[in-house]
This record gives structure tokens, sequence and C-alpha cells, in this order.
């Protein structure tokens, strides 16, 4: 465990430590130069080392999780034949649109960083489809280098300077990483400001280019279809909706696309592997559903989640 300093401060502001549940979760304010390409970047430490088991959702998103202590057990995508990681520490996440089971010894330790699509191309530096749908360890996307800093950071006892380190690496990587295209860029605003609800059709004339080529382009740089991407967004939606409280399961079809509660209970099996009930009951952070009965092993998921 590390305790690090609590209130110090490095860089780019102080270092907060709070108690979660079964977690002890670490944050502090995003170094400008990464802020357009971040969603999340926290650290955490169990309180208790408890195994654990979830069930991980797509969230529209890529991930880095950088291990410091204990390695997955397995990370086992659902619906893929031969998906499973095996053990694994530190890994890269692309995006998904299908769910995962995660399953941990105890004892983890980690940070977690989330991109946007278009940053964590920039970043990997290579054509996000290869990454769809999996977990892969971290130095087979950056390299062996990328080893070399998780041994940094997990021999770095102060939180601080762990993200200092972390921060200056990200930095360097993103400076030589590929620029997306603008026209991709405009396109994945475009489908994620409306929530997936931009026809791809209307999304190819407003960028001036034909549907195939869209398509070609996006995928490459996005990691998923324009319309792959649309139903995770769509889902994401009414995930947000469902937690809310505020609209029926009717309601919620209808603001979010869907044709029907039909259509919007098929597409939360085949996105999530769940019913919309089962995740509302579960209320899990960040998309993560416990399948264990432990308590802490639900507040370990939620920040081994993204």
């Amino acid at each position: 465990m590390v305790l690090g300093a609590r209130d110090g401060t490095a860089g780019t502001g102080a270092v907060r430590v709070a108690r979660l549940g079964g977690l002890w979760r670490v944050t502090r304010p995003w170094h400008p130069g990464l802020r357009p390409y971040l969603r999340s970047y926290v650290g955490y430490w169990e309180a208790m080392p408890t195994p654990y088991e979830v069930r991980l959702v797509p969230t529209g998103r890529a991930t880095l999780l950088i291990s410091l202590a204990e390695p997955f057990s397995q990370v086992r995508r659902l619906g893929m034949p031969g998906g499973g990681s095996g053990s694994i520490g530190s890994l890269v996440v692309g995006m998904e649109d299908r769910p995962a089971i995660c399953t941990h010894p105890g004892g983890q330790e980690a940070i977690r960083v989330e991109f946007t699509p278009l940053g964590a191309y920039r970043l990997f530096g290579l054509p996000m489809g290869e990454l769809t749908n999996l977990a892969v360890e971290i130095r087979d996307v950056l390299g062996p280098e990328a080893g070399f800093l998780v041994e940094r950071l997990a021999a770095t006892r102060d939180w601080a300077a762990r993200f200092d380190l972390l921060d200056a690496a990200l930095l360097d990587r993103l400076g030589h990483g590929p620029e997306p295209s603008p026209e991709v860029d405009h396109a994945w605003q475009l489908l994620s400001g409306s929530a997936g609800a931009i026809p791809i059709a209307g999304i190819a004339a407003e960028v001036g280019w034909s549907q195939g080529y869209l398509i070609r382009r996006f995928t490459q740089q996005i990691g998923l279809t324009p319309k792959a991407s649309a139903r995770v967004l769509r889902f994401r939606r009414a995930v947000a909706l469902l937690g809310s409280g505020a609209a029926s399961l009717t309601e919620i079809s209808t603001v979010c696309g869907f044709y029907d509660q039909a259509h919007l209970n098929r597409e939360f099996r085949a996105i999530a592997g769940t019913t919309p009930g089962r995740m509302v009951a579960a209320r899990r952070v960040e998309g993560a559903v416990a399948l264990s009965g432990s308590a802490n092993s639900s507040n370990t998921a939620s920040a081994a989640a993204r």
C-alpha cells in the first residue's frame, strides 16, 4: 500500500485521497496538456485485499490500466472464441461493443487512465481496430519502455511523484503520435454529441465523404464502425437515464432512439450481457456489474471497470 502525500502539491495541483467503500482513491487535477485526450485519470488501492469478479460493459472510451501490485487472473471477452487474456497485469483496452468478465485475486493497486477514442489513437499510434474488444499487455502496444515505466511507478512510493512520471510519459508519447483526421474528429463529435442519434448518412454528408470512405477511416481511428459506435453511445445514454431514475423504460427507449422497449432489452443483452433491471439493481459505478457476493468486490469493481 502507498499512502503518499495526501494533500501535497506537485506539478498540476494537490493530490487528494478519499476512501470509497473498499477502495482508497487518489486523484489530482489533470495536466493541461493531457486534458483534450482524457476522460478519467485515477489511482487506487484496496483497503482490504478481496478477490472479485465483475462484468465490464462498453463505455465509449479506451483504457490504459497500469497495475502496481497483483495482476488480473483473467479478462475474458464474452461472445468471442478464445477471448480470454490469461493472467495479465498492466494492459490496454480498446473500444468495445460487448461485455467482458474480469477476475482478480485481490490486492489490487493501479492507475487507470481513460482516453477519448482519438486520444487513444494518438497515444497508441496504431490502427484502433487492432485493439477492438481486446485487453492487451501494455508492452505489446507501447513497447518495452512501457514495462520500464510500470516498474518505476511501482517502485515510487509517493502518489504525486507517480502522477508526475506518468504525465511526462503520456505527454511525450502524445507529442509524437499520429494526428487524427479532422473529418473523423468531426464525425466523432457529431456522433457522441448526439448520443448516437445522428444517421451515418448525415454525418458523411456533413464531413464531405462517402459513407464507405467514412466507415473505413472512422473504424481505423476510432476502433468501431460508426454504426457500432452509435449503438454503444445510445446504450450509455440509456444507462445514465436508468441510473437517474427519472424515466420509465418506455420513455428511455423513445428518448434514446430504440424502436421499443423490446429493442432496448435486446441491446442491453448484446452490449452488457444483462437486462436494464439487473443493471439498475446492481448500481455499479462506471458500468461494472458485480458477479460475486462480496461487498468489497463491488467497490473494487467500480474502479477497475473504467
